[in-house]
């Protein structure tokens, strides 16, 4: 039998077929090495997923980082007011009624004689609240519908499909009127509510779109081929590859629900006193507005300012996000 002596500049690498085979240390070196770039000059990066590539985007992209700030800040004074707001939304004078700002109060005080500073930077915490919750809500029961039915089709894609016309067949304001009128609670759960019952069928749509077009890929197909099932083709093919559309969109109408709450509790059918809330604070405002307009101001500067930085940073995450506008 041949005498086999161990060889240290000899390297053992696998065929790919489940064998192996004797490389010498030039071999086994050039074997371990990246391939160069297209110019020669150095190893070659390694392909950047759809995530990556939409973070490195975003982190150059100004209006994000504008838009990203408003909201750290939007949610650092919704959880900590007190921080830069000593008083309580809820004490007011009425021998200060109308009084424009000074010291202490640079926001001067409404018709009731509350502090309009301390009352627009409480009234974050209830906006941000009801537009992340009511976001979540629309986000998670759309997707869940929506890529339900987009992934069996049939039957029940052509029900959601009758369903979600007869939603959006509502009018938004005009079904809060009547649905949030009959309601007597006061807190932001009927209006979370109401807003997922007639937002879930825009993501829906969404999620249908994204599933349908991402079921059709080759690796999904593959997948099923070498017996996946229906629940890890979604989980694990899928999903990942659809989710994209459906937060763009929800980052976007996070700030539409913000202002659907302000409007709805400007209306009376919302929020009601004595919550805090910019659009409770707007509508007292608004017979005052000859006598004292920056109680009408400040509030409605702030809702603004939410809502567009919001959909700005909806607008960044969807450019990221998209490859076709890369």
């Amino acid at each position: 039998m041949p005498d086999h002596h161990y060889e240290p500049e000899r390297a053992i690498a696998g065929t790919g077929m489940g064998g192996t085979m004797d490389l010498g240390v030039d071999e086994a070196e050039t074997l371990e090495k990246r391939p160069e770039g297209p110019d020669g000059t150095g190893p070659q990066e390694r392909p950047r997923s759809l995530w990556s590539d939409a973070w490195r985007d975003l982190r150059r992209n100004p209006v994000f980082i504008v838009s990203a700030l408003i909201i750290l800040f939007l949610v650092f004074i919704s959880l900590w007011p007190s921080a830069i707001a000593s008083g309580s939304p809820l004490a007011c004078d009425l021998s200060k009624a109308q009084q424009g700002s000074r010291s202490g109060h640079p926001f001067g005080f409404d018709g009731q004689g509350c502090d309009v500073y301390t009352r627009t930077v409480y009234g974050a915490r209830t906006s941000v609240a009801v537009g992340v919750l009511a976001t979540l809500g629309v986000a998670v029961l759309g997707s869940v519908l929506g890529a339900l039915a987009g992934f069996f089709g049939g039957f029940w894609d052509s029900v959601l499909s009758r369903i979600t016309d007869v939603f959006f067949a509502i009018p938004v304001v005009l079904g809060g009127l009547v649905l949030l009128s009959v309601i007597t609670s006061n807190t932001i759960w009927p209006v979370i509510g109401f807003i997922v019952l007639l937002g879930w069928p825009q993501i829906s749509r969404i999620a249908r779109g994204a599933v349908i077009t991402a079921k059709q890929n080759d690796y999904v197909q593959a997948a099923r081929a070498l017996g996946a099932s229906n629940s890890r083709l979604v989980l694990r093919h899928i999903a990942p590859n659809a989710v994209a559309p459906v937060i763009v969109v929800a980052t976007i109408a996070l700030g539409t629900y913000i202002a659907l709450e302000a409007t709805l509790s400007y209306l009376g059918v919302g929020l009601k006193p004595p919550s805090v809330s910019w659009g409770i604070d707007i509508s007292a405002a608004s017979p005052y507005i000859r006598n004292a307009p920056h109680a009408l101001l400040w509030p409605s500067g702030a809702l603004a300012i939410t809502v567009l930085a919001f959909i700005m940073l909806g607008d960044a995450v969807r450019d990221a996000l998209d490859p076709k506008l890369r």
